[in-house]
This record gives structure tokens, C-alpha cells and sequence, in this order.
């Protein structure tokens, strides 16, 4: 069981999936501090309030409050990070991936070769 859970650890995926779940945890905390840090700031200066996003909320009786500024601050922070997201998919996609399908899509050396003989070939009948 033991020689079955390090093959499992060891395949390249996992270990690949790991690491971007640990990057992601920490981006995530990255992209929360830059919301409640800088974006809120911003937004309360713009705003004229000098109390930070996540403080806005609504207050319907004496047990019913709607807290709609740490709502807003998780819409900002997912924006930031799907925009984020979004860059880096579209940088792999320019880089590695339409890179690789352009070369597969030329033809190899035995395939040039080959054709060339058909042509030759064809010619002679004529």
C-alpha cells in the first residue's frame, strides 16, 4: 500500500495540482489584502466616507442586518482575481499552446519527401 501512495504522490499531476492549490490559497490572500487595503481606501475617498467597504450595511429592526460591504469586498476581490486568471490563461494559450499546434500542423521531413515522389511520380506518367 505503501509503494501505491508514492506512485500516486509522485505522478506529475498531482504534484502540479498541489502546487497550484497552494499558489492559489496564497494569491487569494494577496488579492484580499490588496481589496480591503487599497481598493477600499480608494473607494471611501472617491465616496467622501472615511469607514472601509466592508463596514456598509444595512439595518432592517434590531436583529436584521444586511453586512453588503463584505459582499461587495468578495465581488471586487473575485473580479481582480478572475481578471488575473483570465491573463494567464490567455499567456499560456499565446505561448505554449498555439506554439505547439502550429508545429504539429507542419507537415515532417518524411511527409515532404513522400509527396515529392508522388509529384515525380505523377510527372513520369504524363
Amino acid at each position: 500500500m505503501l509503494k501505491e501512495f508514492k506512485q500516486f504522490i509522485n505522478r506529475g499531476n498531482i504534484v502540479d495540482m498541489a502546487v497550484g492549490v497552494i499558489i492559489g490559497g496564497a494569491f487569494t490572500t494577496l488579492v484580499k489584502s490588496f481589496t480591503v487595503n487599497l481598493i477600499n481606501p480608494l473607494l471611501g475617498l472617491v465616496t467622501g466616507s472615511d469607514h472601509p467597504l466592508s463596514d456598509l450595511k444595512l439595518q432592517i429592526g434590531r436583529r436584521l442586518v444586511f453586512t453588503y460591504g463584505e459582499f461587495l469586498n468578495d465581488v471586487v476581490s473575485f473580479l481582480i482575481t478572475a481578471f488575473i486568471v483570465f491573463l494567464v490563461v490567455k499567456f499560456v494559450n499565446k505561448t505554449i499552446i498555439k506554439p505547439k499546434q502550429q508545429a504539429a500542423k507542419q507537415p515532417s521531413d518524411e511527409l515532404v519527401t513522400l509527396r515529392e515522389i508522388k509529384d515525380l511520380l505523377a510527372e513520369q506518367k504524363k
